[in-house]
């Protein structure tokens, strides 16, 4: 017999705020936003005149790609996707993908925007299936890249900053469904 969901919505919450009040600060909320304006420099050099498609992966990448736009002065389109590998968990498991694209990608220059760049196998898949989808470059950003070695996409075109091989969340990354919201970028409390 399965838990109601309510009673594990609620277990998830406990562990979340617990994990919170114990989490380590690893970026202030000072220096990820001086981070987003590296990046948007970035961005602004190598895309300003190609008219891009800027893809936002949901669900983690809203508060970066939110947070970049608004730093973007050239005309773009946006749209979003949706494949995840966690889906609130805090292991990955297969792509399963949400919601494709509904822009055309043909012929265009599509940007990622992605909170974290962790094993790369999620982005990895997203980049193939835009050069599928008929985009002429597709480049990938994102806020954070963790310091592991990567079965995937081995490395992002543009990255805000670097953190440790620890579960980090806050700016758009959750623990357990929680904590997207918090400000700054902290890591679980390793045990």
């Amino acid at each position: 017999m399965s838990r109601p969901k309510q009673s594990t919505q609620l277990e998830s919450l406990q562990t979340s705020t617990a994990a919170f009040a114990a989490a380590d600060l690893i970026y202030t909320v000072e220096q990820v936003e001086q981070a987003l304006d590296r990046l948007a420099d970035a961005l602004t050099n190598t895309l300003k005149d190609s008219n891009p498609v800027i893809l936002c992966v949901m669900i983690g990448g809203i508060v970066p790609t939110g947070k970049l736009l608004m730093r973007l002065g050239f005309p773009l389109q946006v749209d979003y996707l949706h494949a995840t590998r966690y889906r609130e968990k805090t292991s990955g498991g297969a792509l399963q993908w949400l919601k494709r694209p509904a822009i055309s990608l043909t012929g265009r220059t599509v940007l990622i925007v992605d909170d974290i760049l962790d094993e790369g196998l999620s982005l990895a898949a997203i980049v193939e299936e835009c050069k599928q989808a008929g985009a002429e470059k597709v480049y990938t950003a994102v806020l954070l890249e963790k310091s592991v070695e990567r079965l995937g996409l081995k490395q992002a075109d543009f990255v805000g900053l670097t953190v440790p091989n620890r579960y980090v969340f806050g700016y758009g990354m959750d623990f357990m469904g929680y904590l997207r919201n918090a400000p700054g970028i902290y890591a679980v409390k390793e045990t």
